[in-house]
């Protein structure tokens, strides 16, 4: 490409700090989350019934009123863009670069299923319907080990910028496991409050798994928990370091430290979004972090590389991408993290 782009300076980062909040009004949703503040380490398991897990349930009843009365439509003149493999809309080329710090950090922590493995195979081996890489007149067999699938989706309630957060979305990457995701941003009011009434205390990240009724804080536990029951039971190497593996889940986000964090007013849907998407990739990471400002719940389908999902999107939209976005409320269904931005702010945020 011709011509010479004028990149911005890279913008000053804030600390970020965590404030104690009083005591939020009491509302009817089931919803869960962990502070990134480090709390003594205990373990906070329930095994009570998970009620009104369903995500319509899950809404106060309030919420959910004010959700049924708006209606969402696409932005005017709007079409989804063609997907564009690697493309970088230059206004998010720093985003991209800052997003891709965790590689780095992280070793590539979560672009992996579990157990993956690949080799070299002649074309005519993998069919031209399945999704495969082309390397040099070849294509890449990718194949992993998938644990025990649950039939009802585990619910995480967290934040986009908390490390301790990101560890257990690696760890439901790794696992290939699909996740409904409360967004607990900073000031957020639809979810957030409801973790000191479902757990007796704010902090994240917060599980719910319906299948078997239990309940939990704490990142570590819950990637024991995860991999015990939906995977080898063995915690990935980068998972297991203690204080090395959050210090490095928090330089891995430094560049991004703010995004993700805070509330910005927005109109609750009636269905939660979806998204296709895995824990590493620095295009889903600009997407996410939207979805978690504007407190929107959504369904990750985790593909990542060696996941059979990615021959479903393949077949679903015709192209393999990430992320790829379904909105159930309007209809839409898109590639490109930087037009899914736009779209979300466009549909859901309140200026």
């Amino acid at each position: 490409m011709a011509g010479v782009l004028n990149i911005p300076k890279l913008p000053r980062v804030s600390p970020l700090t965590f404030r104690k909040q009083s005591k939020p009004p009491s509302i009817s949703i089931s919803a869960s989350s962990e502070t990134s503040d480090p709390q003594p380490n205990t373990a906070s398991i329930s095994t009570k019934e998970v009620q009104n897990s369903s995500f319509a349930s899950s809404s106060s009843s309030t919420a959910a009123a004010a959700a049924a009365a708006v209606s969402f439509a696409p932005p005017p003149n709007f079409k989804p863009p063609e997907p564009k493999r690697f493309g970088i809309r230059p206004d998010k080329i720093w985003d991209i670069i800052g997003a891709c710090l965790a590689l780095f950090f992280r070793l590539g922590t979560g672009i992996f299923v579990s157990g993956y493995s690949a080799s070299l195979v002649s074309k005519d081996e993998i069919p031209p319907d399945q999704y495969s890489l082309e390397i040099g007149g070849y294509k890449l067999k990718e194949t992993s080990k998938i644990g025990p699938r649950p039939e009802k989706l585990i619910e995480i309630y967290e934040f986009e910028s908390c490390p301790f957060c990101r560890k257990v979305r690696e760890i439901v990457s790794i696992l290939d496991l699909d996740v409904l995701f409360y967004p607990c941003p900073k000031n957020g009011p639809t979810f957030r409050p409801k973790v000191t009434e479902m757990g007796g205390k704010q902090q994240f990240p917060y599980m719910v798994d319906p299948n078997t009724g239990v309940a939990m804080y704490e990142s570590d536990e819950i990637i024991k928990y995860l991999v015990r029951n939906y995977g080898d039971g063995r915690v990935p190497f980068m998972l297991s370091l203690g204080p090395l593996t959050t210090l490095t889940e928090a330089f891995a986000m430094i560049s991004r430290l703010e995004k993700g964090t805070y509330y910005t007013p927005s109109k609750l849907p009636p269905k939660p979004l979806e998204i296709w998407s895995f824990e590493g990739s620095p295009f889903c990471k600009i997407a996410r972090e939207v979805l978690v400002e504007l407190e929107l719940p959504h369904i990750q389908r985790s593909c990542p590389r060696g996941s059979p999902k990615r021959n479903i999107l393949l077949e679903k939209a015709g192209h393999f991408q990430v992320p790829y976005l379904e909105d159930p409320n309007t209809g839409v269904q898109m590639f490109e993290s930087a037009e899914i931005v736009d779209y979300l702010r466009a549909t859901y945020a309140q200026y």
